[in-house]
């Protein structure tokens, strides 16, 4: 065998290797039944904002606790915290997709992703999608 193909053989498994890693790092969706049965468990969480339930942020007591109610996709409703601000145009979002976790009845999200609706632009849809990164705050 030549050194070359030696060589490729090594890379191919290193990157098989590397996949097979990280694989577990995925989260699989769930609702707020499967996240409370499996506490602790990362899940991501697809649902909808409650609009008639208080949106919690005050800045000038805790920048870094936004809290909020959402209805998932089986249409139970449950209290969502996040330790950072609000996403922008958060309260005109369609559905809201959160990675995280449940601890004590509460949905603990690392991250949150924003379905905004869609805008009427020179006769195209557009669909925006905001990502807020996850802030070091030492919980999630």
């Amino acid at each position: 065998m030549k050194s070359s193909h030696i060589f490729l053989l090594f890379l191919i498994a290193a990157a098989v290797m590397y996949i097979v890693s990280t694989s577990g790092n995925y989260s699989s969706y769930a609702n707020f039944d499967k996240a409370m049965k499996n506490e602790g468990t990362v899940f991501q969480l697809v649902g909808v904002l409650n609009k008639d339930k208080e949106i919690y942020y005050e800045p000038e007591k805790n920048p870094n606790y936004f809290a909020f109610y959402l209805v998932d996709k089986a249409g139970k409703e449950g209290k969502v915290v996040y330790h950072g601000p609000p996403p922008p145009d958060f309260e005109r979002s369609e559905d809201v997709v959160l990675n995280g976790k449940m601890e004590n009845n509460e949905f603990i999200a690392s991250k949150i992703l924003l379905k905004c609706p869609s805008k009427y632009e020179d006769g195209k849809f557009e669909q925006k999608e905001y990502e807020v990164k996850e802030y070091a705050s030492g919980k999630a």
